[in-house]
């Protein structure tokens, strides 16, 4: 049997001319042909790693294709943003990303390989991660208000325990004592939990802690948590109030979002939106997330749209936060 060479190759060509010529809905019908990559830019086993595994493991059943963590720890979240930034935008690879990479890092480092904006596609706000001021028990103070006063009352008597003074819980701090015009003596501690242990001891009167490493010792009685740093209240600890409470508008918290390479195809985006949207249902996500010092939205997550204007806020907050307490990037 002979073969017409001429009209082999017009055919060839007119089959890639016609798979080129698919609208990109139909296209995204058959996403993901392969296994999906989500990155993370934390070590394994943290809790947004621990977080990020619960998620992909749902979203393996949802998509019928295999969901994967990779972890790109290192340069303050840059090594993981970088990475995701770089991918191909296939709908392959997708980034785990923190409120840190996406809008701290850009008001603290004069340079950063990668644009927040321009460089990814928003997906989804997928989970927040809330901060709470705690106080050794003998502290007299039950309330924000209480502290205020009793600070002022003794003008840098008392100290806070932070991670830097550049971090979320940093410039939390700072924008307390900028909003309550307290003068709390920041005292930073590269390794939290030796700031967790002072304040237990009493060395420390306040810190500033993340949901999950202090909620057993508040339950314990052995610090009393006098705010959540965020502008709603922790869903595991109801009977705390905001510090927005007492100091309006105050809301400073961390946030993980799901963001595509730039210029992944909209129906592609769409479709892991969903994806993700009743992948955080899942009962087993939403037992563990509190104990992991996570709060999921009740009603799932927002459309890419509704994620791409809530990091806009965020930005133009830490603009004026970093601009009002004078934090220039270095």
């Amino acid at each position: 049997m002979q073969i017409n060479t001429q009209s082999f190759v017009r055919a060839i060509g007119l089959s890639v001319a016609a798979l080129v010529a698919l609208p990109s809905g139909v296209m995204a019908q058959a996403w993901p042909q392969r296994t999906v990559t989500l990155i993370v830019s934390q070590a394994a086993g943290a809790s947004p790693d621990v977080m990020a595994r619960l998620i992909a493991d749902r979203l393996s059943v949802a998509l019928k294709q295999g969901v994967i963590v990779e972890n790109k720890p290192g340069g303050a979240n840059v090594v993981g943003a970088v990475a995701a930034a770089r991918a191909a935008p296939d709908g392959q690879t997708f980034f785990f990303a923190t409120s840190a990479a996406l809008v701290t890092n850009p008001y603290m480092m004069k340079s950063i390989p990668y644009d927040p904006v321009n460089d990814y596609a928003p997906v989804a706000l997928v989970t927040r991660s809330s901060q709470l001021m705690v106080v050794h028990p003998s502290v007299k103070a039950n309330t924000v208000a209480e502290l205020i006063a009793l600070e002022k009352a003794t003008p840098g008597k008392f100290s806070i325990g932070v991670d830097s003074p550049r971090s979320l819980a940093g410039i939390t701090a700072q924008a307390f004592n900028k909003q309550a015009g307290t003068k709390l003596v920041l005292v930073p501690y590269p390794n939290i939990n030796s700031g967790v242990q002072d304040t237990l001891a009493g060395r420390l009167e306040v810190g500033i802690f993340s949901v999950s490493i202090v909620e057993a010792l508040i339950a314990d009685g052995k610090l009393r948590a006098l705010a959540s740093l965020a502008n709603k209240r922790v869903g595991a600890l109801p009977n705390v109030p905001t510090a927005a409470e007492t100091l309006p508008g105050f809301d400073l918290s961390g946030w993980f979002m799901v963001m595509a390479p730039a210029g992944t195809p909209k129906e592609i985006i769409t479709a892991m939106n969903q994806a993700l949207d009743g992948a955080t249902k899942d009962e087993k996500i939403r037992t563990m997330a509190p104990k992991l010092g996570f709060e999921m939205d009740p009603a799932g997550v927002a459309s890419p749209e509704a994620a791409a204007a809530f990091l806009k806020e965020q930005l133009a907050l830490w603009a004026r936060t970093t601009k009002d307490l004078g934090i220039e990037a270095q």
